[in-house]
Order: C-alpha cells, then structure tokens, then sequence
C-alpha cells in the first residue's frame, strides 16, 4: 500500500490518531523498535523513524513489536484496503493457516490463487511491503505474543496456537526478536499456566463506529437451534474442527473497541482458525471509515450510513452452513428458513457432551457435507428440487474442498456456485456475501433489497436497474446491501431474502 508522505505519517504519530491505527506502523531507528502511531510512548525524532504500512512489511524491515503498544492488538485492516483482490485473497488463506507449520510452499499458495509465485510475491511486496513468508511468520509472532499477553496457557501450547512447527523454533523466533525468551513477556499477574482446553479470553479489536446492536439484530433472528444463542448480549455457538467440538461466547466491549471472545476447544492448533471465523462473522477487519466515506456521497445512502454509522455485513461461520442456510431460505421467510435449520439439525447433526457450564439448548453441531451426501433422506418437507439442491451442495463441497475459499475473481466464484444444481444467481450471490466475504457481491433480485431501494428513493425498482444504480456504490457493494435491507422499517417479506 502507498503510504501518505513521512510528514503526514509523522504528524499521526505526533497526535497519536486512531484514523491511522493499523494502517500505518512506525519503525524507530534508535531503539530498533515498530510501534502504533497510537503508541503512549514518547514521540521519537523524525529522522529516527521510519514508516510501514503492515506490521509484516516493520518486522521484516529489521524492527521488533513494541511491548506497550502492543502492535498484535492493531485493528486488521490489511485485507480491506482495496488493493489487491490477489493479496486480499491470499490474506485470508494465510490467516487459515496457508503457510503455517512446515508447510511454506509460496508456489502452493500461488497455485491456489491463480497467479505465478513470482507476480504473488510482487503484490506482497507492492501493496504489504513484505513476502508472503514474511507475511506469514508476523502473522504467527503476533498471534503467539498476544496468547503469551491474554491467556495463561503453557509456553508449548501457545507455540502449537500459533503454528509454530515446533518449542524449539517458536523460542528461536522471539529471541531473535526480542532477546529474550518468550516466557519472559507473560506479565506477573497471569504467570500460572492453565490449559487452553479450560478455556481461552482474546481481544479482537476493530475500527470504530461498529454497530454492535444492528449485529446481534442480524444474527438473532436467524441463531439455529441447538447451534447459536443470541442473548444478554452476547452470541454463543457450537464449533467442530476435525472431529473435535467446543464452544465460543463473543460480546462487545466497547471502551476496548474490541469483541471479547471466550473459546473453550480441545486443540489449541484450532485457536487460529476459531479466531478467523469470529472475525469474519462480525466483519472486525472492515475499514468502516473508508467504506461509510465512499457510501455517503450517494445521495440515496448517505442518509442511510448517518443513521447507522459502523454498520457491519456479516460473514458466515463456516461456507458449507452458510450455502445450507441459504438454499432453505429460497422462497420462504427468515423464520421459516431458521425453522427448517433447526430440523436439519436435529435430524442429520451430530449431539455435542453436555458441559456444566455451557448453556444446554446448545446440542448440536452444524451436519458436515459427508453426513449430507450420505442421508438417505433429508427430510424437512420441502420441495423436492430443494432437497436435491441440499445433495448436490453437498456432493459439490466434498468434490472441491476449496469451494468456499476465497480464490479466483468474483465471477469465477458465482460460476462455480452456480454449476450446482439449484443455485441460482441469487443464492450465488448471496454466498459470496457472506461465505467468501466479497465487499462487492451484490444479490440485486433480492426481494429486500429492492424494497429497500424503493423505500429511499420513492421509486419501484428492479434488479437491473438496482444493478445500474449501484455502480457508483463499488466496490463496497455488499455494505450498500446491508444498508439497504436494514433501511426496511417492515418486517422482512418471503421471497428469498435474508439481510
């Protein structure tokens, strides 16, 4: 990413301005240290600092995490900046643990993204001024130093969390960094080790407005039974991770400009992945000031981001549920769609042990594509075409293992969504949405969204000219929806529509 000229990075550094908080890092040449231009530190010289637009492209340029400002508790904005939708894409497999472990095969990655290593390794440089690599280990350094910070799990459980391939590398890569061993930065007041299967508290923090209230809206109406709770505001859910069950609790806390995340898993290798999704359910990396600026200067919407500032698109937890949820809702309600998932989840998900302190009315985990494509009978009393629908989405997500990873371009996606039997141009979309998280799909026949649009602009709209109207609305598209659909002030109609 280009960053502004030294001067205007300096004066942010200078004024400690959050606008700049995790686009921009500082490296400071006299103490060998990057920090947040939020740092509460003293402001060093301008001649000793030097300026990055990634904490991969610091760490890389010689400089290790300040312990004050703690760069690993920056909002993560990397993937939203509107550069690269290579790099955007390959962001999100890194952070599924693309290049943990042994295994850092760039060319791997490459592959999976469409493009030669080489040009993969040139994106990175031009817009994260770093390697994938580079990329990679930041990503895996911070992860673990933020455990070591949070949560009193053992210095070997934290190395495996973090996807280190083994103790011996993970101390290697904090003394080469810190000069010191990792145990050394745990502070006095969580230095007893708890295992992380008793449980784990994490800090996501995101960029301010977030609209918590319109969150939950969104999620509540929609928690399948036996899987999600939404109450006391908060959102509990089960979790399955090769085999493995667990639960996570997420809940705001607004003076942090975080979400708090409570996870309680058996394998700590999962805590990764369990993060990413809780960031891409709640959306915790959007740049939320850049998209609210390019949305209010449409005369339509600009009312709309006024009224909601922070306003959030949901992701989906997992993209194999995600594309369910969306089949059983083609045609019906919200609530009639949230109804067949819980049948669903009755009749083909699997019980989960019942924990003490884990609330009963979570039983179930989500049915995998395999328990699907094995049923001999769904069930569920729906139109015998949908049911077929729900086998070959099934079928489909054994066949691809990569269907709902973030690879290829938007229309490649929709293509491939769309070959399945039963998946329309709509539900394509949709799942694009939230399941690939695509700032720019846009389901432009919703039935909600052109109610929505009608609502605004006093006009009875369809889905081409809504598709030309929101033109001027890319490539944040997906945001303009979600305003869109929070614009009804009428319950939602049946029709296909979601919000």
């Amino acid at each position: 990413m280009e960053l502004p000229d030294r001067e205007i990075c300096y004066r942010a550094l200078e004024t400690r301005d959050a606008r700049f908080d995790g686009l921009l890092f500082v490296g400071v040449t006299s103490t060998g240290i990057y920090c947040r231009p939020v740092c509460p530190a003293r402001t060093p010289h301008f001649q000793y600092c030097r300026f990055y637009g990634s904490a991969a492209a610091a760490q890389e340029g010689g400089f290790h995490p300040c312990l004050r400002c703690r760069p690993e508790t920056a909002p993560d904005l990397a993937s939203w900046r509107g550069t690269s939708n290579t790099v955007s894409r390959a962001l999100a497999l890194i952070a599924d643990g693309a290049l943990d472990g042994e295994d850092t095969n760039v060319e791997k990655l490459a592959e999976r993204l469409g493009v030669g290593d080489r040009q993969l390794r040139r994106l990175f440089l031009e817009h994260l001024g770093a390697s994938p690599i580079a990329v990679a280990q930041t990503r895996r350094v911070l992860f673990a130093k933020q455990l070591i910070h949070e949560t009193r799990m053992p210095m070997t459980e934290v190395a495996l969390a973090a996807g280190f391939g083994s103790l011996r590398r993970f101390n290697e890569v904090f003394q080469d960094l810190f000069h010191r061993p990792p145990s050394t930065l745990r502070r006095e007041g969580v230095a007893h080790s708890v295992p992380a299967k008793t449980g784990v508290t994490l800090r996501l923090r995101y960029r301010p407005p977030y609209d918590w209230d319109s969150m939950l809206a969104y999620l509540a109406p929609r928690a399948i039974p036996g899987i999600e709770i939404v109450e006391h505001d908060s959102y509990q859910r089960t979790v399955e991770f090769d085999g493995s069950v667990g639960f996570v609790r997420v809940v705001h806390l607004p003076q942090q400009q975080s979400l708090g995340v409570a996870i309680r898993f058996p394998s700590v290798r999962s805590l990764p992945a369990i993060v990413t999704r809780v960031r891409r359910l709640f959306d915790t990396g959007a740049d939320i000031g850049t998209i609210d600026e390019h949305l209010s200067r449409d005369r339509v919407l600009a009312p709309l981001v006024a009224q909601r500032p922070g306003l959030r698109a949901p992701g989906g937890w997992d993209g194999f549920e995600l594309a369910v949820r969306a089949v059983l809702g083609q045609q019906v309600s919200v609530a009639a769609a949230r109804r067949l998932a819980g049948e669903l989840v009755v009749r083909h998900g699997k019980p989960v042990p019942v924990a003490s302190d884990i609330q009963p009315s979570l039983s179930h985990v989500f049915p995998t594509p395999e328990c699907l494509s094995r049923a001999k009978s769904i069930g569920l009393g729906m139109p015998s075409a949908r049911r077929a629908s729900l086998k070959a989405l099934a079928e489909a997500a054994l066949a691809d293992r990569n269907l709902f990873r973030p690879f290829g371009t938007i229309e490649e996606a929709i293509t491939r969504f769309r070959s399945i039997p039963g998946i329309g141009e709509w539900t394509a979309q949709y799942i694009a949405l939230r399941a690939l998280r695509e700032p720019d799909a846009f389901p432009a026949s919703d039935v909600g969204l052109l109610r929505g649009a009608g609502l605004i602009d006093g006009m009875r709209s369809s889905p081409d000219r809504l598709l030309k109207r929101a033109e001027s609305w890319r490539p944040w598209r997906a945001y303009a929806a979600q305003h869109l659909w929070a614009a009804q002030a009428v319950r939602i109609p049946t029709g296909g529509t979601h919000g």
